[in-house]
């Protein structure tokens, strides 16, 4: 930012730095993997919260520092002491996350998001709730839930689809196929491709360029073009996390986990 910037720290993880009607969002959890713990997912969440009524900020960017989210932290103690709950207690627990990706994309301001290094499962969740990505060259991005014998949920299927298509949403979401910058700029996953270390940079100039625009205008663009894009987003997510609980609890599921563990092929027999 050329201003000088107001800076907000949102809990361990998140930093909000606003000047000049832009927003620059930044998570770092100061390792190689940028993974969404609990912890993690409650600041995003609550980032996205404190700037939704800040009628100043005009566009918004959120980066992940060295790498953007190698997706959900299974080595969290608060992820893991779930197995522990209720059935009830599970499924409000597993609000989290929808609920983190649904206050993104529920932002009025433009978002764009800066992918360094990879953007795998709930990360890539998350950024597809944005309105756009700008990925580096040597960078990649993945959803291994299906093939680890889970649905992909957050919500973000009606998403993906609506940026992607059917077809290609079923490559990169049933085979969990690893999607190069240069494929996910040809499939509208991408929209911009940078240097490595550059994205936030291309980020920066998508979000003042949306920035110069009228505000009202362009708020209101932007909740239409939303709603044509989605217009059966939620009636066709609504039970993703139902979904979710359903297969945590299938054997090809600990399948799957037992043999990425065990660096074998799965052996999976629909149970």
């Amino acid at each position: 930012m050329v201003q000088e910037a107001k800076v907000e720290r949102v809990g361990n993880h998140v930093v909000i730095a606003r000047a000049g009607g832009l927003a620059e969002v930044t998570f770092d959890r100061k390792d190689r993997l940028n993974a969404l713990s609990i912890e993690a997912m409650r600041e995003l969440k609550s980032a996205a919260h404190a700037l939704r009524d800040d009628t100043s900020i005009r566009a918004i960017t959120l980066s992940g520092a060295a790498v953007f989210s190698a997706g959900a932290d299974l080595t969290d103690p608060e992820l893991r002491a779930r197995d522990a709950m209720g059935v009830v207690e599970q499924r409000n627990a597993l609000r989290l996350g929808p609920e983190m990706c649904d206050a993104w994309a529920a932002l009025e301001p433009m978002t764009i998001t800066a992918i360094e290094g990879f953007c795998l499962g709930g990360g890539l969740a998350l950024a597809a709730a944005c309105d756009h990505r700008v990925i580096v060259s040597n960078a990649h991005m993945r959803l291994p839930e299906v093939p680890l014998g889970l649905n992909m949920s957050w919500r973000s299927v009606p998403r993906l689809v609506a940026l992607i298509g059917p077809s290609r949403a079923k490559e990169l979401i049933v085979l969990g196929r690893k999607i190069e910058a240069d494929e996910a700029l040809q499939w509208g996953l991408a929209d911009r491709v940078a240097r490595p270390g550059e994205a936030l940079e291309r980020a920066r100039d998508l979000a003042a360029q949306y920035a110069f625009l009228p505000p009202l205008a362009a708020r209101m663009a932007k909740e239409a073009i939303d709603a044509c894009a989605q217009p059966l987003g939620f009636a066709t997510s609504f039970m993703d996390r139902d979904q979710f609980m359903l297969a945590r609890t299938s054997d090809d599921h600990s399948e799957a986990v037992n043999a990425f563990l065990e660096k074998r092929a799965p052996d999976f027999k629909g149970k």
